[in-house]
């Protein structure tokens, strides 16, 4: 039997765009990671975009099949991702009739989210796709275990699957025909809960004397990275807030805008208490806690329901800042959560990341999906504080 949650991930390419293509799926057990069901299958001659379509149609009818109640679908299509999410238009009438399709079969189930996965984190439903792909060449299959790129591409650009894997271009490599989007992660300034190590989540705690100082000293090394910035985006609490009103006025007063989607986790029961308070009154959640991020503290949020929120914000501003500077002031987990997708690090990466108040993390984000993560909580312009 199924568990009640399944995640699907999928994938598909062609070779020629169009050309041969086909597509791969894989549903497993979110929480032990267990296969439960394959598929893949070669289309003809079709596109990358359709071959995608396809792989997520698969693995929503193989997670149907199951029984599955709930599903988290995984991708490195941010085309698919962010049609089925609503947040972009389908302008290719090729492609309405299969996302029709895929969102008939969403309404199946009691919940289905969706969020882009670097290709790294795709490597089995690639995997799949390619096989099916060779097999539609009549070439001999590619195995599995050899991690070729991903085929899928946001932008409908032909990829370099089926070129030499030791020529085609690495993921993180700049792309000469885009350019990136630059994303300023600046976790907001200490706080009393900061200095006491308390866990501070919705709890609208101000920045204290350093925590301002630490704010201005921000502001400015803000400014030398980035002379020109298209907006500030902040979590809606005040030692967010404060910390981007600082930064926006170094930056000439650009607007901030807040976003609650930016907001920390919710900590439930555990808000204003140390870890080891948590570790003595609640040892069992704390453990189920730091093995999954799909646990909740008590009356709380779970890490992953807080990496659904930073996915949209971040694929908004890709959307409507392309090739400029954003600066995002945020707090600890919905940092470290972008920067675990970045990575393509897995979710031990939560608990082993220390990220200190005002620190500075600098990423590029290409529209095909690339990512540099260039600086990971740059604190050298704290030094002068006492």
């Amino acid at each position: 039997m199924a568990p009640r949650v399944v995640s699907v991930e999928a994938d598909g390419g062609s070779r020629g765009n169009p050309g041969p293509a086909g597509y791969g799926a894989v549903v497993r057990d979110p929480e032990t990671g267990e296969v439960l069901a394959e598929r893949s299958e070669s289309l003809g001659t079709a596109t990358n975009n359709v071959a995608e379509y396809q792989g997520l149609i698969a693995g929503l009818t193989a997670a149907a099949e199951l029984g599955a109640a709930e599903v988290d679908v995984r991708m490195d299509s941010k085309l698919v991702v962010e049609q089925m999410c609503g947040r972009w238009q389908i302008k290719h009438p090729g492609l309405r009739p299969l996302a029709a399709q895929a969102a008939a079969l969403v309404g199946r189930f009691a919940a289905v989210r969706f969020s882009w996965i670097p290709r790294e984190q795709n490597r089995h439903a690639d995997a799949l796709a390619n096989a099916a792909m060779d097999a539609a060449t009549g070439r001999p299959t590619t195995p599995a275990a050899t991690g070729r790129p991903a085929t899928a591409v946001a932008t409908g650009e032909p990829t370099a699957t089926g070129s030499d894997p030791a020529t085609a271009p690495a993921s993180w490599e700049p792309r000469p025909s885009f350019t990136a989007t630059r994303l300023i992660l600046v976790r907001h300034g200490e706080t009393a809960y900061t200095e006491q190590r308390r866990y501070s989540g919705r709890g609208d705690v101000p920045l204290s004397e350093r925590g301002r100082a630490q704010a201005r000293a921000t502001a400015a090394r803000v400014a030398e990275l980035a002379p020109s910035v298209a907006a500030v985006l902040s979590s809606p609490l005040s030692r967010c807030t404060a910390t981007a009103a600082s930064i926006a006025g170094a930056l000439g007063d650009v607007p901030v805008r807040t976003e609650d989607d930016l907001i920390e986790c919710d900590f439930g029961q555990w808000e204003g208490r140390t870890f080891a308070e948590v570790r003595e009154q609640w040892p069992g959640q704390m453990d189920a806690w730091l093995a999954s991020p799909r646990i909740a503290p008590p009356g709380g949020e779970s890490f992953t329901h807080v990496a659904e929120r930073a996915h949209r914000v971040i694929a908004g501003l890709l959307t409507a800042y392309p090739g400029e500077t954003v600066v995002v002031v945020s707090h600890v987990s919905p940092i470290k959560l972008v920067l675990r997708d970045a990575l393509a690090a897995g979710d031990g990466f939560l608990h082993r990341l220390f990220l200190d108040a005002a620190g500075i993390s600098v990423l590029d984000m290409w529209p095909d999906g690339g990512v540099a993560v260039r600086t990971v909580n740059d604190t050298a312009h704290l030094s002068t504080i006492d």
